[in-house]
């Protein structure tokens, strides 16, 4: 560990002490969308300065200055972006740096989200997109040297928990002179930390690990300065600002990141050893077990493997609808990284947004179930995906 660099745990509680107003130990809540300049010098200065938390919200806040302030110092990064949704970042990431006949090199197996980014807008505005296996890391190389302008990899990716080489495309990315970006949402800054691998920037869904509790939506850019005020001047124009009350639950939810994500580490880890050994069960996907195809790349750039995992339930469908309906401390819900456990049937919900021939590239299976595991008690956790594993076999 780095001597001049506090630890995580550290960072998330005094990493934004220089930024308090006054005295008052919680932050506040600061919700004026404008602020007043004292003469016209410094009205230009605060309209031109990027990220200005005292001009006007959608060119900052200072409660989204001090939430970018603790995701930046988790990363390790220069400079950080608030943005209102987790593709709200990705989208002025990718607006921001792409220009009409470039090239964006993507993973087959994305958020559903990134996916449609890159198969229907993206190319609407003349950016050429290529969509690769991430397992296939020569393949995924060889599309970068093509003359990628961007590369976007997401790691584990949603939901099959694949992993892409952080260090092998980061090392592709800057040969060939493209800017390589991250979501590193599933991972999060606590297990996983792009920008020490090469890469340039790093994206997250806010909404999930970083706030924790199921009751915001934010994203985060996180990266070198001069990318990131690049990237904000399409963010501005794009219009996707962060809420100062969504700011306010996000920085509650940074102060525990480590402590709840150390619990969903060992939970999934837990589950994924049991469903693994059960009969019920045709296969386990989580980068934590040694029989996972990439668990010695997973080892190198993760300190933890999160705390979501994907199971093929036997039999195909109806088995995998009926273990989900069964569960009873996993809710039947969206989302992930909160306290609560949650799953979901991914052919079932992946069928409203991809069509089949995407979902059989992402690998979404018909029996494929997603478990996000929260911060409940493992046993319990356990004991609940034995019932339901048992009332789907009979």
């Amino acid at each position: 560990m780095d001597p001049m660099r506090p630890a995580p745990d550290t960072l998330l509680i005094h990493g934004d002490r220089d930024l308090r107003d006054d005295s008052s130990l919680a932050p506040p809540i600061l919700p004026s969308v404008t602020h007043s300049a004292a003469d016209a010098v410094e009205f230009a200065e605060m309209a031109s300065t990027p990220r200005h938390p005292r001009f006007y919200t959608r060119y900052g806040n200072p409660t989204h200055e001090r939430a970018a302030r603790l995701i930046t110092g988790l990363e390790g990064a220069e400079a950080g972006l608030m943005t209102a949704s987790g593709m709200g970042a990705i989208s002025a990431v990718a607006l921001g740096l792409l220009k009409a006949g470039d090239l964006a090199v993507g993973q087959t197996s994305h958020y559903m989200g990134t996916t449609k980014l890159f198969t229907e807008m993206l190319p609407r505005f003349g950016v050429r997109t290529r969509l690769v296996d991430q397992t296939d890391t020569a393949g995924l190389l060889a599309a970068i040297g093509e003359g990628a302008r961007l590369v976007m990899v997401e790691t584990p990716v949603n939901p099959t928990m694949a992993v892409t080489d952080l260090a092998a495309v980061a090392q592709a990315a800057r040969a060939a002179g493209a800017i390589s970006v991250a979501d590193n949402t599933f991972a999060s800054p606590i297990n996983q930390r792009p920008l020490a691998h090469g890469i340039d920037l790093v994206v997250h869904s806010a909404t999930k690990y970083l706030g924790g509790h199921h009751d915001l939506i934010a994203g985060a850019v996180a990266g070198p300065t001069a990318l990131v005020e690049k990237i904000w001047d399409s963010a501005i124009v794009l219009g996707a600002t962060l809420g100062a009350f969504d700011a306010w639950l996000l920085l509650r939810g940074l102060r525990t990141l480590p402590l709840r994500v150390a619990r969903a580490n060992d939970n999934a880890m837990a589950a994924a050893r049991f469903l693994e050994a059960h009969p019920a069960v045709e296969a386990v996907h989580y980068p934590g077990l040694e029989s996972h195809p990439q668990h010695a790349l997973a080892r190198r750039q993760m300190s933890g493997f999160g705390g979501v995992l994907a199971v093929r339930i036997r039999g195909g469908y109806e088995p995998a609808a009926r273990f989900v309906a069964a569960l009873r401390l996993f809710t039947n819900a969206v989302s992930l990284g909160g306290v609560e456990s949650l799953a979901v049937h991914a052919a079932a919900m992946w069928a409203g947004t991809l069509d089949d021939a995407q979902m059989r590239a992402a690998g979404v299976e018909p029996n494929l179930v997603r478990l996000a595991c929260g911060i409940e008690a493992p046993d319990d956790l356990i004991a609940d995906l034995r019932q339901a594993l048992d009332a789907t076999s009979a």
